[in-house]
């Protein structure tokens, strides 16, 4: 019976040490996790996913930090600008989708996604009504540009003289966020309707929307989760030189297919950008006790030409490539000579900063990031930062220049930012939890199989001990004199 029980107890032991085995090698329990993460995250009504898509649950805040200039007169001189940090002005983020519908038998969703901006003074620094900021003209310096050598050069000139524009303004924060109207677009208005005569830098921009997507729902393949296929009704954009400069890659950045692997690259397509990047792994973290991926943009997607030839399709007119860390998107900002970069210069070429005083590029401040829970590839925190430029210049025919540096001039960044609220990152400790309960069965067959083979090896031990024990009669010989 004792020899029965013995091997019993061996037998299974080494049943559960290779089934653990077995199980840990060919991934079951992983993959049966992964494919319920595969199913669940669907564009569709029901789910969980097209819920959080629907309406981001998290506060979402956008922050505006202006660069004063303490310097104008001396800078029409030929000095370099000295600009102070004013901010941040913060004003909360509303953005529901809405008009969602689905095409193509639900492989395909299309919605707009209009923003909604409410003033939070808590957050701010000051009241934008308020505040004054001194920064670059830019009405005038567009209009300058577009008509220079041009028949209504004449005409601009008596408008600036006639108006008193000069090379920088002063206007309350709130108009040079949302709009004020000004007299030379005004009066260029008559002459040509498409052009605003309000301006502002989020002019019409509060409580409406960048144009319709059509994003891919992940029915057939959950790799294309949210992957946008159409903006505006086009499937690439028209405003570079190359087909590749052209195309519409990844999400919209709020959301991104499960699975991930610090392997891969993430592609974003930005409106604000006027075009598509990338990010890139960087390191490993947690946020609200998730475990999380950090992708940053990779050093790539801004590169001089000279460092990643790809990006020559973004120099327009063709050739006249800015350099390292600055984008021209004059060509999709109505001909105004915005640039855009990280703020203060940040990871571009030094003499944008050195050509600025005040410039003070940091990582943890300016820095682009997202930290994705690579399981559910959920959004747990993420900041966008990125700066608005002016190009100005001497203009010979336009006195208002006089002897100005060629600059890639200062003049707002923003902090978009979102952190995971307490309830969603509760929810997902538990899913994650119910998830590692799943994918620890094998460690815990394993563990009963070791315990197993303890009380197998105790068992044979004790008995070896019992067989060696025996009594002084036992002992003595068997032939007795």
């Amino acid at each position: 019976m004792k020899s029965l029980c013995l091997v019993t107890v061996g037998v299974l032991a080494m049943t559960l040490l290779i089934a653990s085995i077995s199980l840990l090698v060919a991934h079951v329990f992983q993959t049966v996790v992964d494919l319920q993460v595969k199913q669940g995250t669907v564009l569709k009504n029901g789910t969980e996913a097209f819920e959080a898509w629907e309406d981001p649950p998290p506060p979402v805040y956008m922050q505006f930090y202006f660069f004063n200039v303490t310097n104008p007169l001396e800078v029409l001189q030929g000095a370099a600008p000295l600009v102070e940090e004013i901010g941040p002005y913060t004003y909360r983020e509303y953005r529901p989708r809405v008009h969602i519908q689905f095409l193509d038998n639900g492989t395909k969703v299309s919605a707009l996604n209009p923003k909604t901006y409410v003033f939070e003074p808590q957050k701010s620094v000051g009241d934008p009504e308020e505040d004054l900021i001194r920064t670059i003209n830019i009405p005038a310096v567009t209009a300058m540009e577009w008509t220079r050598s041009t028949p209504l050069q004449f005409a601009t000139e008596v408008l600036l003289l006639l108006y008193q524009e000069s090379l920088f303004t002063v206007h309350s924060v709130h108009e040079l966020l949302w709009g004020y109207k000004d007299r030379l677009l005004s009066a260029i208005h008559v002459l040509h309707p498409e052009i605003d005569p309000v301006f502002g830098l989020f002019n019409k921009m509060n409580g409406t929307d960048d144009g319709e997507y059509v994003f891919l729902s992940g029915e057939t393949n959950y790799l294309n989760f949210s992957r946008i296929v159409e903006w505006k009704g086009k499937e690439s954009l028209s405003w570079w030189t190359t087909e590749m400069c052209n195309m519409i890659n990844g999400t919209d950045g709020t959301s991104f297919h499960p699975l991930i692997s610090k392997d891969e690259n993430i592609y974003i397509f930005s409106s604000d950008f006027c075009r598509s990047l990338f990010l890139v792994y960087d390191s490993s973290g947690a946020v609200a006790g998730v475990p999380t991926f950090r992708f940053v943009p990779s050093s790539m997607v801004f590169a001089n030409t000279s460092v990643n030839p790809a990006n020559a399709g973004f120099c327009v007119p063709a050739g006249n490539c800015p350099g390292t860390g600055v984008l021209n998107v004059s060509v999709c900002r109505q001909g105004a000579p915005i640039f855009l970069s990280a703020p203060h210069f940040y990871q571009a070429d030094p003499k944008f900063i050195e050509d600025i005083r005040g410039m003070h590029p940091r990582k943890e401040y300016h820095e682009t990031f997202l930290d994705i829970n690579p399981l559910t590839g959920l959004v747990l925190q993420a900041a966008k930062r990125m700066q608005v430029n002016v190009h100005v210049r001497k203009i010979p025919e336009f006195f208002e220049t006089g002897n100005i540096r060629t600059l890639i001039f200062p003049v707002m960044y923003i902090n978009e930012s979102v952190l995971i609220d307490e309830a969603s990152a509760s929810k997902l400790r538990h899913v994650l939890l119910e998830a590692s309960v799943v994918t620890g069965i094998p460690f815990v067959i394993m563990a009963l199989g070791i315990v197993f083979g303890i009380v197998f090896i105790v068992l044979v031990c004790r008995s070896r001990g019992i067989s060696e024990e025996s009594t002084e009669e036992e002992r003595s010989p068997l032939i007795r004199t």
